[in-house]
């Protein structure tokens, strides 16, 4: 369903997200002054393995026992601070959720937990989907129905949705990109880490089709499977992807159609009820136009198939037992999980992924106070002063360079917590007794409300998370940085934590945010949000040289045997976590007003800060996850988004007294210095 083109926006946390124990919610007395949710002061000291020297491994040293002695959960991927906040909000929303069970969303995440009727209702509601599939006369017909999939279930061989022009950033284009696999990315279906996941995916397909009625359907899934290889065969790569540059290829729907030759455009956006443009972005060039040819030399037969598949595959969580376990048992195989979440936990996602901002609205008014707001809007602006003067002094731009990127930090917009304006749901209709229809029907509802945006100038309130989601991004042709109100909570962010700790851990990412409008991506997005290389000539050669330096690093992280960090995929992410740790520690600095931070619990107010720093990282993840992450996502695994930063930073030798013979110490000389 709704197979869009998502453009990257610098968001935080990689995916599936990284829990422990979860704190119960009690309200204080009001005489009495509130407490961190971790420790006296916002750190979990008990967490700590203090037989391991802070230069030896200082993820260990801040969180060892913490990983010693958890365990992952069966239901879950990973396991550490990511999860226990998306818990704790998964908590909220239930709360909310129970309430009232007349609103929208109320009567959506009851008609989920409606098993019973789920289960009287059956496969029917999907049967006349696939009898759709199954009736289209022609490939033309075929494309109309792949166009339709925009809102419902199925697959695209594209996928398209409403952003930004790059070359003129205030208005909305149609971006059309490469789509078409079942798999997470093109490198699960070639080579030898992952045969066991293509093993299991056919296995899944053969039991679909089964399900389905289809004849040979072990045949049929191999057919499916040769479809998809052919497919990422032509796809572009995670790294190829992060290049907006090369994404920004500007066509009108006819020009598409004699690019891209052996695919019926036209009635494809029929089907998505998109009139002819003159104006659309081919994201993934190359790889468009040879997805079209793969569709005009695929057989019918095949492709029919395909869809079957993939329209039961995206409804099969809203189906009987049967079908929830037949995909549950290749989602173990992907990630490692060996047990379904209980019930009400996966209503709770369907109802934050269909109504998110209806939702978000009431979650912000009873777990977001303005006085969070107002604290984070402090440690932003103090951010943004750090970043400042951290532009000023750089040794490797030029005076013209410095005055386009103050400029662009001066203009850039910072929103905490929740939009301006919540969007409007009363148009669409929830019904208690069909969980089936609530999802089309929110499908096409959300659909609808993206495709209104097409050929109208770009609104900038509008988000791309809810305020509930624990995360955090730059919008790149925004020109903004968004925190919502989800991430925003204890250990990344407690108002009633000591500083050192507010700023060590979301202070760390309020500055990775705003670095990413100054890297090797941001250098080409300027103030307006433009696509435009704002640079000086010489400027790029001298920063491509440290951040190499900086990559050759992070190549040597094995992850999971045999396996390594990326450093060009991952690039922009790991230098944000270095650049946003220094501007975080100035801010943190500069807030102090001159005076020296008080010791406590023998601590320093840089070794809290760093201590902070580590622990909102910490995670475990199953090597399934880490594999996933490591082909596909451009953030580095957690545990080197500690270590990797902290090599190179002089302040933290000095924090914490790192010598030469330290496992982690690298010469003055050697260290990157980018910002």
């Amino acid at each position: 369903m709704r197979t869009r083109l998502l453009l990257a926006a610098g968001a935080l946390l990689a995916m599936p997200l990284p829990t422990a124990s979860l704190r119960a919610e009690a309200p204080a007395p009001a005489a009495v002054a509130p407490q961190p949710m971790y420790g006296s002061w916002g750190v979990d000291l008990t967490g700590r393995d203090l037989s391991v020297k802070p230069g030896d491994d200082f993820e260990r040293h801040a969180s060892g026992h913490w990983l010693a002695t958890t365990e992952i959960p069966a239901d879950k991927p990973s396991v550490g601070v990511g999860w226990d906040m998306y818990e704790r909000t998964r908590e909220h929303l239930q709360r909310l959720l129970t309430r009232d069970a007349t609103t929208q969303y109320g009567v959506l995440y009851a008609s989920f937990l409606d098993e019973a009727r789920v289960e009287q209702v059956g496969l029917a509601p999907m049967i006349k989907d696939i009898a759709e599939v199954r009736a289209l006369p022609g490939k033309l017909a075929f494309a109309r129905h792949m166009g339709t999939t925009f809102g419902r279930f199925g697959m695209s061989l594209f996928g398209s949705g409403v952003a930004g022009d790059p070359s003129n950033p205030d208005m909305n284009v149609l971006w059309i990109g490469q789509a078409g696999q079942g798999l997470p990315n093109r490198d699960y279906y070639t080579g030898p880490a992952f045969k066991a996941q293509r093993e299991a995916y056919i296995a899944y397909i053969t039991r679909t089709l089964t399900t389905l009625g289809v004849p040979a359907p072990a045949v049929g899934a191999k057919k499916i499977m040769a479809l998809e290889t052919a497919i990422a065969a032509k796809s572009w790569s995670a790294v190829e992807q992060r290049d907006l540059a090369k994404q920004n290829n500007p066509m009108s729907t006819a020009e598409l159609a004699a690019f891209a030759p052996g695919f019926d455009w036209a009635a494809f956006f029929e089907g998505q009820r998109v009139p002819p443009q003159q104006r659309l972005i081919v994201g993934e060039k190359s790889a468009v136009r040879d997805l079209a040819n793969i569709y005009a030399r695929t057989p019918l037969g095949t492709l029919k198939l395909w869809q079957q598949f993939h329209v039961a595959n995206q409804a099969s969580r809203y189906l009987p037992k049967a079908m929830v376990e037949s995909r549950f048992q290749f989602i173990s195989a992907l990630a490692g999980v060996r047990q379904i979440e209980p019930r009400w936990k996966r209503a709770v996602g369907v109802v934050d992924g269909q109504l998110g901002e209806l939702i978000g609205q009431d979650y912000i008014t009873r777990y977001f106070p303005p006085s969070s707001k107002a604290k984070m809007e402090a440690l932003v602006a103090n951010l943004k002063l750090a970043m400042l003067d951290r532009i000023r002094a750089n040794d490797w731009m030029s005076q013209p360079t410095k005055d386009a990127a103050l400029e662009k930090l001066a203009k850039m917009d910072v929103m905490v917590g929740y939009p301006d304006k919540f969007r409007d749901y009363s148009g669409l209709k929830m019904d208690p007794a069909d969980l089936y229809g609530n999802i089309v029907r929110a499908g096409q509802f959300n659909a609808a409300y993206e495709l209104s945006d097409l050929g109208k100038p770009v609104d900038r309130r509008k988000w791309s998370m809810n305020p509930q989601e624990v995360n955090a991004y730059n919008g790149t042709l925004e020109n903004k940085i968004v925190f919502p109100a989800g991430i925003l909570q204890a250990p990344m962010f407690d108002p009633a934590a000591d500083d050192a700790v507010n700023y060590g851990a979301i202070g760390a990412i309020i500055g990775h945010e705003i670095s990413h409008g100054f890297d090797d991506k941001g250098r080409k997005i300027d103030a307006s949000g433009k696509l435009r290389d704002w640079w000086a000539p010489g400027d790029g050669e001298r920063f491509d040289q440290r951040a190499a330096a900086f990559g050759q690093q992070y190549a040597k992280y094995e992850v999971v045997p045999g396996l390594f960090v990326n450093p060009e995929l991952t690039m922009g992410e790991n230098i944000a976590d270095y650049a946003g740790l220094m501007v975080a520690l100035d801010a943190y600095h500069r807030a102090l007003g001159g005076k020296d931070a008080p010791l406590i619990d023998g601590l320093t107010g840089d070794q809290r800060f760093f201590l902070a720093y580590a622990q909102a990282w910490r995670g475990k993840d199953r090597a399934e996850v880490v594999r996933m992450q490591v082909t596909s996502d451009p953030h580095t695994p957690n545990r080197y988004r500690v270590l990797g930063p902290l090599r190179n930073l002089d302040a933290w030798y000095a924090a914490f007294g790192v010598k030469p013979g330290d496992k982690m110490y690298i010469p003055p000389e050697r260290r990157v210095r980018l910002w």
